[in-house]
């Protein structure tokens, strides 16, 4: 009898324990939680590449049935502008099937931008393609290279005369303003970062609003005080190369300046806190550690000032004289030639063969101002990887 009572006894606290031990009911038969994986953001399935072409066709199909049976409207511009819009509304209704509010708001204006980028891109490949085809009849002779505008005539064959002074103008113009406008720029830019105080604000102030300044203030500033005054006296007083030079100098300082002291402010605060720790002055941490540090950003902002600087004509229709003849000399008093302004020459001439030159210069400088930009799209890749 006292065995079956010790064998009935049971401890209420090892019951409670059993209880919560045991799963519950239909644990069973429940599968296990899927883990939480986040979605991939850049990942693209066959159900949004048919969405997107469904959607172009669909979109076209209407728009080609209005245009053509059901409104008396036509015109290419007027089609395309009502194909993006017909395409953006059916797209926003296909995608809101599957997916909530919040994809389908940014899938409608992912699609927004890169139209945009499309339309830009397209303008701009119309403007290299209408250019090109203009002026490839001169283009293609070698000599349009190598000789100066003084070699042909206005109704000459394309086999004489080129763009050779106006090249070489150009490149000595730039080059004379890069040595001005540079450590200007870029001390500038150092005392901007690397100072504090009310000068600074001010200083900072006049370059933001020297970079919205027209560029034809620039040449009238250059005209009134270097060319005006001098009365012709050597070597101001001329409209020649070193006035084109300060000119430019004067209208690529500040884009020198603020594209500086954008990558000089990119510069981590430990490396001139570390400088100084070591014992070094606060010139000789700016001059040993943070421009080299910023260099791939100072070679950013020297090629951003070349590649505007070599396409400016606003200035040089002021300070600077035509002329068809060859001109190295700067500061000799006579006009030096340069690309834009060969081109606004040759284009405005009303000869047939003086324009399809014109237009092979522009699409000389197109090139140019093309490989600077590419050049500066490298520096700023080198420039990220490297930090």
């Amino acid at each position: 009898m006292a065995t079956d009572a010790a064998l009935t006894t049971v401890d209420p606290t090892a019951m409670a324990q059993a209880a919560d031990e045991l799963p519950p009911p239909g644990a069973a038969d429940t599968p296990p939680p899927e883990e939480d994986v986040p979605s991939p953001l850049r990942h693209v399935t066959s159900e949004d590449v048919y969405a997107v072409v469904g959607s172009l066709l669909g979109s076209f199909a209407l728009v080609w049935l209005v245009f053509s049976y059901l409104l008396p409207i036509s015109g290419v511009v007027g089609f395309v502008l009502c194909w993006y819009a017909a395409f953006l509304a059916m797209y926003a209704g296909v995608t809101a099937h599957s997916h909530p509010r919040p994809v389908v708001v940014g899938r409608v204006m992912a699609a927004v931008i890169v139209g945009l980028a499309l339309l830009v891109g397209f303008v701009l490949l119309t403007v290299v393609i209408y250019v090109a085809t203009h002026g490839f009849d001169a283009v293609r002779h070698l000599n349009f290279f190598t000789q100066s505008a003084s070699a042909g005539s206005l109704t000459g064959p394309y086999t004489q005369g080129g763009i050779y002074n106006a090249l070489v103008g150009s490149l000595i113009q730039v080059g004379i303003a890069i040595a001005i406008a540079l450590p200007l720029g870029v001390g500038t830019a150092v005392f901007m970062t690397e100072t504090r105080g009310l000068f600074v604000k001010v200083v900072r102030t006049v370059v933001e609003a020297m970079t919205a300044v027209p560029d034809l203030l620039a040449g009238l500033f250059i005209y009134v005080v270097f060319v005006l005054p001098f009365h012709g006296n050597y070597p101001w007083g001329h409209k020649n190369g070193i006035a084109v030079s300060l000119a430019l100098a004067v209208a690529g300082t500040p884009i020198v300046a603020r594209s500086a002291e954008v990558a000089l402010r990119v510069v981590p605060g430990g490396l001139r806190e570390a400088g100084l720790a070591l014992g070094a002055s606060h010139w000789q941490t700016v001059r040993r550690i943070v421009l080299p540090t910023g260099r791939p950003g100072l070679a950013t902002a020297l090629i951003l000032a070349v590649a505007r600087m070599i396409g400016e004509s606003a200035p040089l229709l002021i300070v600077s004289g035509f002329t068809t003849f060859y001109n190295g000399d700067p500061f000799n008093g006579q006009p030096m030639l340069s690309l834009p302004l060969y081109v606004y020459e040759t284009l405005r001439s009303g000869q047939p063969a003086e324009i399809t030159r014109g237009f092979g210069a522009a699409f000389v400088l197109l090139f140019i101002v093309f490989i600077l930009f590419a050049a500066t799209r490298v520096l700023a890749r080198q420039r990220i990887s490297s930090r």
